[in-house]
């Protein structure tokens, strides 16, 4: 993910004409030899195998942390205290308590902060969200959600951070990208109840041991919005042959919309209005008049990518540190993100719907 994040710096640099600049100064890493390595291949003036020399830099105004999740809060908090504007990829922390402490030290500081939910940054999620609130799908019926990813299939896949029990798990991981989703397109979630259900029990370590897996490999959710609009969503990382399938599908009395992750340059539309020998999903083709693709390519369906989505995310960022715009995903967000995963971990424990 830092890789990707410094592909969407220098991307953003060269595609927008961003209301400040942004300077690859200094990389930290595990080891001086990766921190070494890393600032050669992706332009940094210097490294450290110490974050903390990069929070005592006074030439530093933004932190961007990459590491491990365990690592977000401390990272952010240290930032925060020497007054630094913070990029934190997603999750913000691994709890709901301490993505929370992030957000009101954060607040209270007043720098700018913004959590990697880069997806919701796609032309096509804008043009869904504008094409439900003109109401060309009529009265909402109901939501569908999924991320779903094969890279946990295999019983062999080894334990990793992703597994620790606080934080960890499939809902945590990709689920909040599903739940972020919905809560762009449809507004703010009311209650849920969740089924997480763990596939496979046990898991080998590094040195071969098999060790005990507590947190979900696949979740299950219900919905209910605040408008009353009723949906679900599915985490699932043991997803045999899916890569990424980040889907939504939303329902009207007028039409209905379905987009993939896996084909993201196409937004499809149901249009109930057609005459019944016409009738048949739509294909948009994601083009300049679905702002800002016009940015990357002049032409129609030549497509953008991951990467560019973080550079859009990056801009976005960077009207919010320039005092143009407000943060597009900040701490506060990234919390509630983080709190929507907790309550549905709880409901599943519970069985029974919780508000949230």
């Amino acid at each position: 993910m830092g890789k990707a994040h410094v592909f969407g710096f220098a991307t953003a640099e060269r595609v927008f004409n961003l209301p400040c600049q942004f300077h690859l100064h200094m990389v930290a890493d595990a080891t001086d030899a990766l921190a070494s390595a890393a600032s050669t291949s992706l332009g940094f003036t210097t490294y450290t195998s110490n974050w903390q020399d990069i929070i005592n830099d006074p030439a530093i105004g933004l932190v961007n942390i990459t590491a491990p999740n365990a690592l977000h809060k401390e990272i952010a908090l240290a930032a925060i205290a020497a007054g630094k504007h913070v990029y934190c990829e997603k999750p913000l922390a691994p709890s709901a308590h301490d993505s929370l402490e992030m957000t009101v030290a954060a607040e209270r500081a007043g720098v700018k902060t913004q959590v990697g939910f880069n997806y919701l940054t796609n032309p096509m999620f804008r043009l869904a969200k504008d094409m439900i609130e003109a109401g060309e799908l009529g009265e909402i019926y109901s939501y569908r959600g999924v991320h779903a990813e094969d890279y946990m299939a295999s019983p062999e896949a080894l334990v990793s951070f992703r597994h620790d029990k606080v934080g960890g798990g499939a809902l945590a991981d990709i689920g909040s990208h599903a739940l972020a989703t919905a809560e762009f397109l449809l507004g703010p979630i009311k209650r849920v109840i969740g089924n997480s259900t763990t596939l496979i029990p046990q898991r080998p370590d590094a040195t071969g041991a098999l060790q005990d897996i507590e947190v979900d490999d696949i979740t299950h959710v219900f919905l209910e919005f605040e408008n009353g609009i009723a949906g679900s969503v599915e985490a699932n990382w043991c997803a045999t042959g899916r890569t990424m399938q980040h889907d939504f599908e939303i329902y009207g009395s007028k039409g209905a919309l379905f987009f993939s992750q896996e084909r993201l340059n196409e937004l499809h539309f149901f249009d109930a209005n057609d005459s019944r020998n016409r009738r048949g999903f739509k294909r948009i083709e994601a083009s300049p008049e679905h702002d800002p693709y016009g940015q990357f390519c002049v032409a129609p369906g030549h497509q953008i990518g991951f990467n560019d989505l973080k550079a859009i995310e990056i801009a976005k960022f960077s009207e919010a540190i320039a005092g143009i715009t407000d943060e597009p995903f900040n701490f506060r967000a990234g919390y509630r993100i983080q709190h929507l995963v907790e309550k549905i971990q709880d409901s599943s424990r519970t069985k029974s719907w919780l508000i949230v």
